[in-house]
């Protein structure tokens, strides 16, 4: 079960009395030395010539302007989707005279520039292919284009293989011995930063583009694919994001983000980074998800509100049902783990776990391994059936255990498991036939095992520590709204704290909505904890299982407990009141 608490340690750093109290422990418990590491200026972005190969990028580029004919090949994901729309937007506004995309059905020729993809885009006659967040992995695609003459320019953030893709140019901050100083930007800030390399050589050109936007322009983009990718938010990508959700506040993006808010219900008015990782991505990735991201793509394109807004209300309907086929497979799956923990009481020495069902989709794997990840504390890898005796899997692991590497080490202990598989750090994706998965699920537990010998334990909550009644107020969560952006390796603020839980009760079928008082304090605190009766303590195991029933009646909470919460501000009806968002009911 995951019940253990484990609170950050604050550290003894003075940011000075301008911050909030709190604001000053959660910064201080997040390794922040000094107060000007907080700045999200622009002139806070590392330099864009020390990213390797920009500059060369930039040239090719620049070489395709007036003849050439541009096609950006682009990932079916919300990063992928971002990074296409922001070299579209980009290219097109410098007065490229030919720039088109194409994103791969993921149904029909899977992940990055395969030689199939390269045979229906070279129906286009392009002259340059522009991979952006993917292509590392694609050496036989490459190969393939350049065996047609076409040149090839690689944008990614992947992990490279064992060989670099024969492009022309490659820009990767992970690729090779790339010294560039934030290694985690997404997919979009790579390409971010090739069209700010880009703008700066026509700039400097005989013919600049007139009137054209500058690269900060599209930071919208930047903000949004950052978020949904779920990369580290070091000091780099904290500014990217931060000066993306200014220029979203300010009304400043493009129509189809714009519209993905509307439908999602959220405020631009004082967006978060939580509003484009909650609400506008799922939205953007139930395409790629589900159909074709083109549509997504398409969205992020429009110049048009009317026709932004049709796109996005298809994006929202698909999201609908991703939500209805996810929440099946979820609920299967988590009661295929407990099945287990119950039949082997070794389970819980288990360190990786594998699931498979016959029914699942392929396209919703990925959600459903990070939410059982979430309930297990364990890494995890779910397939689904991707046609010719073929399963595709999707991982998502957990801190301080690098999935990417794990399956790199499977497969030279195992060389004939997988077939194909990339990805980094925290997510990886990954093919291998049927007749293998018992196989693999036992390696994959093995080498989870390896690595995380002697590691400290991940089966707990991470808190910043109990607040005072007092500190549990509306001026401190606003202070922690504007304290970020929040998100992966620089996380959101949470608390625990010991509640008396009154008036429980069940809304919108699977939320529990609470009144929580502070003992012995008077003070009481509306509380809300989304999903919560989808949610199940279980134990971890390390063999391929498959589906099982739902769970039985859920049993709301009373009495004291002790609950991990975050301090949020509900606005209704021009009236702002604190709320408590709850994500765990813990026993005292």
């Amino acid at each position: 079960m995951i019940a253990r608490i484990r609170r950050r340690e604050p550290g003894a750093l003075d940011l000075g009395a301008a911050l909030h109290p709190v604001l000053r422990r959660v910064y201080a418990a997040r390794g922040v030395r000094e107060v000007a590491e907080l700045s999200v200026a622009l002139e806070r972005l590392h330099p864009v010539s020390t990213l390797e190969g920009v500059d060369a990028a930039a040239e090719l580029l620049a070489r395709q302007r007036d003849a050439g004919r541009v096609l950006i090949v682009g990932d079916f994901d919300a990063d992928g989707a971002t990074s296409t729309a922001l070299m579209v937007r980009a290219l097109r506004a410098w007065s490229f005279v030919a720039v088109d995309f194409l994103v791969p059905n993921r149904f029909e020729f899977g992940y990055g520039l395969t030689p199939e993809i390269v045979a229906l885009a070279a129906e286009r006659k392009p002259t340059l292919i522009v991979t952006v967040d993917n292509g590392m992995s694609s050496g036989a695609g490459v190969a393939a284009a350049r065996e047609r003459g076409i040149d090839v320019l690689v944008t990614d953030h992947h992990l490279p293989g064992s060989q670099l893709p024969p492009a022309n140019v490659i820009v990767n901050p992970n690729a090779g011995a790339s010294r560039f100083a934030s290694r985690a930007l997404a997919g979009v800030g790579v390409a971010f930063y090739v069209v700010a390399a880009l703008k700066r050589l026509l700039d400097g050109s005989h013919a600049p583009p007139r009137g054209a936007p500058g690269p900060a322009e599209f930071l919208d983009l930047v903000a949004l694919g950052t978020v949904a990718d779920l990369v580290p938010l070091d000091a780099n990508n904290r500014v990217l994001v931060a000066q993306g959700l200014k220029r979203i506040r300010a009304d400043r993006c493009v129509p189809g983000l714009r519209a993905l808010l509307s439908v999602a219900g959220r405020r631009q008015a004082d967006l978060t980074a939580a509003d484009l990782a909650f609400g506008a991505a799922p939205r953007l990735n139930a395409a790629g998800r589900l159909d074709d991201m083109s549509i997504g793509i398409r969205c992020l394109l429009a110049d048009d509100a009317a026709l932004a807004g049709e796109l996005a209300a298809r994006l929202d309907q698909l999201n609908q049902e991703r939500r209805a086929i996810e929440a099946r497979m979820q609920a299967e799956a988590l009661a295929a783990v407990r099945r287990l923990g119950e039949a082997d009481s070794q389970a819980v020495r288990h360190s990786g776990l594998t699931l498979f069902d016959e029914s699942w989709h392929q396209g919703v794997v990925g959600l459903v391994a990070g939410r059982v990840k979430e309930r297990t504390g364990r890494p995890v890898i779910a397939f689904a059936r991707a046609g010719d005796g073929l399963l595709r899997g999707s991982a998502r692991s957990v801190a301080g255990l690098h999935i990417r590497d794990v399956l790199d080490a499977i497969a030279v202990r195992h060389p004939d498991l997988i077939s194909r598989f990339g990805g980094h750090a925290m997510a990886a994706g990954l093919s291998l036939e049927c007749a293998k998965l018992d196989a693999f699920a036992r390696a994959f537990d093995e080498e989870v095992a390896r690595c995380r010998e002697g590691a400290a334990d991940t089966d707990c909550i991470e808190t910043d520590g109990e607040l005072a009644a007092h500190e549990i107020a509306l001026d401190t969560a606003a202070a922690l709204r504007g304290g970020g952006p929040w998100g992966q390796a620089f996380p959101e603020p949470c608390f625990d704290g010991l509640f008396s839980v009154r008036n429980a009760r069940v809304v919108g079928d699977r939320h529990l909505k609470m009144w929580v008082e502070v003992p012995r304090t008077g003070r009481a605190f509306d509380a809300i904890a989304f999903n919560h009766i989808e949610r199940a303590t279980v134990v971890a195991g390390g063999a391929a299982i498959g589906s099982a029933a739902r769970e039985g009646p859920f049993e709301l909470p009373s009495g004291e407990a002790r609950l991990v919460y975050r301090l949020d501000i509900n606005e209704y009806q021009g009236e702002r009141r604190l709320q408590l968002l709850v994500d765990h009911v813990l026993p005292p």
